[in-house]
């Protein structure tokens, strides 16, 4: 079993940029309609498609399995998704902790999200200046809903619950 446990926060400014060691390109298409069970998405990253099983159990803790398949299956598969998201990724290293940057493309462009990965949930981390708000939990920013709602189709009420939340 694969217990995943992350932070997320959004971005205030691009100081995180001096700390990249690598970037890759990103799309994901996603085969549910709803985010209370399995999470089951295709991802194409490093010329390499993967099917991943997530699912949710608490506060930043989720269970994760993930699948290398192959190039003719998994090119006809994302193709064929509507609920799609495409993105950047920087790895940065800030501090001996290995971080990740989201730089979201298309319709949820200008969505910038860092997450990094902890050992366990009560795991101190450093928060480095260039961050804001957290969203660890904010099923809005998931990337499963991203490919649903995209960030350029939030209303205005949606926006500002986010800066007074």
């Amino acid at each position: 079993m694969a217990l995943e446990i992350e932070k997320r926060f959004l971005i205030k400014n691009n100081n995180w940029e001096k700390y990249i060691v690598s970037k890759s390109y990103i799309e994901q298409g996603y085969f549910n309609s709803n985010d209370d069970g399995w999470i089951i998405r295709i991802r194409y990253e490093n010329k390499k498609y993967k099917i991943t099983f997530k699912k949710h159990i608490v506060n930043s803790s989720c269970l994760e399995f993930e699948y290398e398949i192959p190039t003719n299956d998994g090119e006809p598969i994302l193709s064929s998704l509507t609920n799609r998201i495409r993105k950047e990724r920087f790895y940065l290293d800030i501090n001996n902790k290995d971080w990740i940057v989201d730089r979201f493309k298309g319709e949820n462009f200008p969505l910038e999200i860092a997450e990094v990965e902890l050992n366990d949930d009560k795991e101190k981390i450093h928060i480095p200046s260039f961050l804001s708000k957290e969203i660890t939990g904010l099923k809005i920013f998931s990337n499963f809903q991203l490919s649903k709602k995209s960030f350029s189709k939030w209303s205005e009420q949606e926006l500002k619950n986010l800066i007074t939340h």
